[in-house]
C-alpha cells in the first residue's frame, strides 16, 4: 500500500494514522478538532455534509453560492457585453423615460 502523504498532518506520520479524532456522545454529537475547522475554514453556524463514498464517509463544508453561481444557474448563457456608451444611453433613456413632464 502506498501512503499518500498529503492527507496527514505532517510527514512524518505513519501510513494510515488520522490527525485528528473526535468521540461520539450519547446525543449522537461530535466535536470538529480545531485543526479540522482551521482546514475546512468553518467556525460556530457552519453547515457540514457528509458523503458516502464507497467504505468511506467524506465531511465537507457546504459551499455559499455566490452571486455569480446563482446568475449562471439561471441564465445559462452569459449576457452580451455591452460598452460604456451603450450603459450610458440606457441610463439617459431610462431617466428621461421615468422623469420627463407629460
Amino acid at each position: 500500500m502506498e501512503c499518500d502523504f498529503a492527507r496527514y498532518h505532517y510527514p512524518g506520520n505513519l501510513c494510515g494514522m488520522a490527525f485528528a479524532h473526535s468521540k461520539l456522545t450519547a446525543q449522537g454529537q461530535i466535536s470538529v478538532p480545531a485543526e479540522v475547522r482551521r482546514r475546512l475554514g468553518v467556525g460556530p453556524g457552519s453547515v457540514l455534509e457528509w458523503d458516502e463514498q464507497g467504505e468511506e464517509i467524506v465531511v465537507r463544508r457546504v459551499a455559499k453560492f455566490s452571486s455569480e453561481d446563482v446568475h449562471h444557474a439561471i441564465f445559462r448563457k452569459a449576457p452580451k457585453g455591452k460598452t460604456i456608451e451603450e450603459m450610458k444611453e440606457g441610463v439617459a433613456g431610462y431617466m428621461k423615460k421615468r422623469y420627463a413632464r407629460r
